[in-house]
């Protein structure tokens, strides 16, 4: 590197942060072979055999001891929990079955997932790591492949390639020849401290610099091109980038994986990135994931459109800002993201483009369960305009809106809040948001604001959003409503068929009741799954690893967490009861699906009906006598 005219300090920052932008005291190489994403691999790839392996001789107490400290209280380990602040320790583990659970914020898995969360590590990564801290050698199909030892060289030559280029690009930015696009840094009201910190570049104007200065470095041709610094044009080799304000793309593990560059003259494509190549495809990815991956207890992110809003929310003092790559939001950044931190704040420009993406971002994110507010910002500015206007304290004055908010407000600029068409045609489109708002104090404040906006009654609009039940008892007959599951209380669950089911999954857990009981018996789909791999033999930590769902995998932990002790024979008496109770739901739930099917009968086909109820009826009355099972 000495080549390179780097002026002193220059990389301290960064150096400071522990990125592998400019350093690789972080990397982490597991078994010689770049990690690939969940999404690609996932569990599939490993056998359940070989899993169960790996999490026996894997304590998960050792594991969560470098996170947490940890006592022994009982059978159990208690800690603070690393998920949430607290200062009295309500996480514990549960070393017997491989498990965490926190009794405050109901974080809960197995040893992978704990992984997974604590260190923001992809599935892929959390088995390599606990695999190479076992001494488990991964499967035979992932290291035997001549192709795929390879394939990963090939790799960790163009990660090198881009740290290499990305260097040679800061150290340009100085030069006297690259002076205008220093200046347009500093235009944009970049200091030398966040220029630095972020490893912004220049590449250079002549068509083939960069090219020749990494061959001199010792990457050949084809390196140069996987990696997409560099294109052929009949037998020579030019640079991509020329002449641009230059963009390192960074990942949570600190590889350069491409670069974005732009243009400061008057140029038909404005903004350049690097295509998809081995090591990068901009639909995973996000600009500033390294920075995410440093930053301790984020409430939020912030994702935003461009380089610039990340940079100047960044220098402004704003932790947890992310950009997407030059493209609309994809659901793998979303589930990238999710991992980071337990809320989003989308914070795109204020034009018309803008929020069409945001109502599109709005949507991937609800689809994966995530948390979204929106930061909408005043007079179509955009982020970064907004942020260098009135700084952090101004960014701290706007309360984000939920998304139910933002899309009534942009629904209500389509209308003609002026006439009773208008007026309708909102109230129509807001009931349709409406109904994911399951929260009635919430869903209350809603529809007050609907009848003072649209002038309509109360129980319209909760007709017309399909809660009924919210209205009083006059007003429900009203409304016709569909009928709602035996299943459900008032209060969204059966407590009868919810304890019977824990009870047969406490038992199958146990390793009792595998000749009794069968998934089918069970009513609630979620534990129906659950029964399923414990009947088919996986362990209790690898289910809980396959869990994505966090409520479903803390209701698992709380049924393993509460499991009793009992005598074989009494076992076999709960088990019975517990599936006779599911088999009497079963037959109430085909009745009352019967009898309401049976209003819209009529003559003979009515009689039939009323006939088979009764049979039924009579069915359950007789509790299954001689141990027959009665109706499914």
């Amino acid at each position: 590197m000495n080549n390179l005219k780097v002026r002193e300090g220059d990389l301290s920052i960064v150096l400071d942060e522990g990125s592998l932008f400019f350093a690789d005291r972080d990397a982490r190489v597991c078994i010689g072979m770049s990690l690939l994403r969940r999404q690609e691999m996932g569990m599939a790839q490993y056998s359940r055999v070989w899993l169960d392996e790996l999490i026996d001789r894997t304590d998960i107490v050792q594991v969560v001891s470098r996170h947490v400290q940890l006592t022994k209280k009982g059978n159990r380990y208690w800690g603070l929990c690393p998920f949430h602040m607290e200062k009295t320790a309500s996480f514990s583990v549960n070393p017997q079955w491989q498990i965490y659970y926190c009794f405050g914020c109901h974080a809960s898995g197995g040893v992978i997932n704990f992984l997974m969360e604590v260190e923001h590590l992809e599935f892929k990564e959390a088995v390599a790591q606990l695999a190479e801290d076992a001494h488990v050698p991964l499967p035979e199909h992932f290291l035997s492949s001549q192709g795929t030892r390879e394939n990963n060289e090939e790799r960790e030559r163009v990660y090198e390639l881009n740290k290499e280029y990305a260097r040679y690009m800061h150290a340009q930015l100085w030069e006297p020849q690259n002076a205008g696009i220093l200046s347009y840094f500093h235009d944009r009201g970049l200091n030398d401290h966040t220029i630095r910190r972020f490893g912004l570049g220049a590449s250079p104007a002549g068509g083939d610099t960069g090219t020749r200065a990494m061959m001199k470095l010792g990457f050949t041709e084809k390196e140069l091109l996987q990696s997409g610094i560099s294109l052929k044009n009949e037998n020579r080799l030019y640079d991509m980038f020329r002449g641009r304000a230059m963009f390192p793309i960074i990942n949570a593990r600190g590889q350069v994986l491409g670069f974005g560059g732009r243009a400061l003259e008057k140029n038909p494509r404005k903004y350049l990135n690097t295509g998809d190549t081995i090591v990068f495809n901009k639909r995973y990815e996000v600009f500033a994931a390294n920075l995410l991956k440093k930053a301790k207890g984020l409430k939020r992110i912030i994702l935003t459109e461009g380089y610039m809003d990340v940079i100047s929310m960044v220098q402004a003092g704003i932790q947890g800002v992310v950009a997407t790559l030059g493209t609309a939001l994809t659901i793998e950044q979303a589930r990238l993201l999710k991992r980071y931190a337990p809320e989003i704040w989308v914070s795109y420009d204020g034009d018309s483009a803008g929020q069409h993406a945001i109502l599109r971002a709005l949507d991937i994110f609800e689809s994966e369960h995530v948390p979204v507010r929106v930061l909408d910002f005043p007079n179509g500015m955009d982020p970064d305009e907004y942020v260098r206007a009135y700084g952090k304290e101004g960014l701290d004055t706007l309360v984000p809106v939920n998304a139910v908010t933002y899309r009534m407000l942009r629904e209500a600029e389509k209308h003609d809040m002026s006439t009773q068409e208008g007026r309708t045609a909102y109230a129509i489109a807001c009931a349709k948001f409406l109904v994911s708002v399951t929260e009635p104090v919430e869903l209350e404040n809603y529809v007050q604001q609907l009848m003072l906006e649209t002038g309509f009654p109360r129980d319209v609009l909760l007709a017309q959003i399909g809660r009924t039940e919210l209205l009083s008892n006059e007003k429900q007959a009203t409304f016709k409503r569909e009928a709602r599951p035996l299943q459900m209380h008032a209060d969204g669950v059966d407590l009868t068929i919810d304890n019977a089911e824990k009870q047969l999954l406490v038992f199958l857990v146990s390793g009792a009741g595998k000749d009794i009981i069968r998934a089918e018996d069970f009513i609630t789909s979620e534990n129906q799954e659950i029964a399923k791999m414990l009947l088919s033999g996986k362990s209790v930590s690898v289910i809980l690893d396959e869990i994505d769902d966090e409520q479903m995998r803390g209701r698992f932990v709380r049924v393993i967490e509460d499991m009793p002790q009992m005598a074989d024979q009494d076992q076999v008496e709960a088990i019975n009861e517990c599936l006779s109770v599911l088999k009497d739901k079963k037959l109430d739930m085909k009745i009352a699906k019967m009898k309401e099917d049976m209003k819209t009968l009529q003559g003979q086909a009515r009689t039939e009906a009323l006939s088979a109820i009764m049979e039924l009826i009579k069915i359950k009355s007789s509790k299954g006598k001689d141990g027959e099972q009665y109706g499914t």
